[in-house]
């Protein structure tokens, strides 16, 4: 599967987890090299815009997205 779509501009993807390399490479592997729909920061990105995703946001917090999602709208 090609990267997700919002890499280049993703905070976490670029700027999260600096100090737990190994982690955050599994994150990335796993929501933004493999399968994004699954990313909890694409959910948001895509259901109600960019500006809602809050920046300490991880890609497996689903349920989290799910709620911002639903106060969205």
């Amino acid at each position: 599967m090609a990267n997700c779509e919002l890499i280049e501009k993703c905070v976490f993807f670029n700027d999260k987890m600096g100090n737990m390399p190994g982690t955050a490479e599994m994150f990335k592997i796993k929501y933004c090299k493999e399968d994004n729909s699954y990313c909890a920061r694409h959910m948001v990105v895509k259901a109600v815009g960019r500006e809602k995703v809050p920046p300490n946001l991880f890609p497996n917090q689903t349920d989290e997205a799910k709620r911002l999602i639903s106060a969205s709208q």
